[in-house]
């Protein structure tokens, strides 16, 4: 979790600190529901902002749904270190910067796959993105790097 103090963006758009690091806040959740192979039910999608102040980055973590990160302002790193049982090793991470210089080759939108391990990098200033999980995000399907008691 971010020890800093709460950014400007942060507090406009009412963010609060991610366990991952960063800031969040959930916008919207689906009203139309998923049941999953186990029997638990999901909305069928959720969609968070997350603001990445410059200088941050966000701890290993996964989750079990897909996830869209969408560009708003700013650009993130984000890392991608498969789906085994820990994160690849540096050679084998992938990385795609999402935000908004597409000339400069930054992408709008990037999809981690659901289990793949992700996180985000710090760039040259803050960044705002938006999440899109689906099926929709649940705590109980996060896990950061050495988190025993999830997943």
């Amino acid at each position: 979790m971010t020890g800093a103090a709460r950014p400007p963006l942060a507090a406009l758009l009412d963010l609060q600190p991610h366990p991952e690091g960063g800031w969040y806040r959930q916008t919207w959740v689906s009203p139309e529901t998923v049941t999953l192979p186990d029997g638990r039910t999901r909305a069928t999608a959720t969609l968070i902002h997350f603001l990445l102040p410059a200088g941050d980055s966000s701890a290993w973590h996964r989750v079990a749904s897909d996830e869209v990160w969408i560009a708003h302002t700013g650009s993130v790193a984000l890392e991608l270190g498969g789906d085994g049982a820990q994160p690849s090793s540096p050679a084998q991470v992938q990385s795609v910067v999402v935000g908004v210089d597409l000339v400069g080759g930054e992408v709008a939108q990037a999809v981690v796959p659901a289990r793949v391990w992700q996180r985000t990098q710090p760039s040259g200033g803050d960044a705002l993105v938006s999440c899109l999980v689906s099926p929709g995000f649940d705590f109980a399907d996060f896990e950061l790097v050495g988190d025993t008691d999830r997943a």
